[in-house]
């Protein structure tokens, strides 16, 4: 198993082979795991939400009727294509392509107050996770909350869920963030980090 981070020509070849290769739109799993996500958005109005790892969109359209605005990226032209489909009508979404964690910060993402990480970190090299929660913290707002989720299942990517989970919340714990929310289900844990009050 290679340690390196998945390239984004991997992810563009997933999706053009399969518009859906992960089953986002239909499986019982991801419906659930959405519902799951979704409870634990912050209770106050949410400006400006960042979804990092959009894919075809799913999460990014029920993130769009809760907060003002929406700024989703990928890596993957394909699933951005299909996003846009989803999506389209919807005037509080903006679609930015860039590969994680060096495409960061992407335009319009600044003084965020959400940070929805869902599903991408165990692709990423454990420097890069870290590299990656550093440059979310830099552009995060003062009351900024960050949402993770990661499959803990068996993987052959990078690392495992539970690794890049860890990775990214020592890296926020190391600049004073606290999570608040740690709960794990089956096959997924999600944790939810808030950022320092000062």
């Amino acid at each position: 198993m290679s340690h390196d981070s998945w390239t984004s020509d991997v992810f563009e070849n997933l999706f053009r082979s399969r518009p859906d290769p992960w089953a986002l739109a239909d499986s019982p799993y991801e419906r659930d795991k959405l519902a799951h996500l979704l409870r634990n958005l912050p209770e106050r109005p949410v400006r400006l939400a960042l979804e990092l790892g959009c894919a075809i969109g799913v999460t990014t359209r029920n993130l769009a009727s809760r907060c003002d605005r929406v700024v989703a990226v990928d890596a993957a032209q394909s699933a951005l294509a299909a996003a846009r489909q989803r999506c389209a009508g919807l005037e509080n979404i903006v679609f930015r392509e860039a590969f994680l964690p060096g495409g960061f910060p992407v335009r319009d993402a600044e003084g965020c107050d959400l940070i929805v990480v869902s599903e991408i970190l165990y692709f990423l090299s454990e420097a890069d996770v870290a590299e990656l929660a550093s440059r979310v913290m830099a552009s995060a707002a003062p009351d900024a909350v960050i949402l993770l989720v990661n499959w803990t299942g068996e993987t052959d990517t990078p690392c495992t869920g539970d690794q890049a989970a860890a990775t990214f919340v020592t890296a926020c714990r190391a600049h004073g963030w606290r999570r608040d929310r740690a709960e794990r289900r089956a096959s997924y844990r999600l944790d939810r980090l808030v950022r320092p009050r000062t």
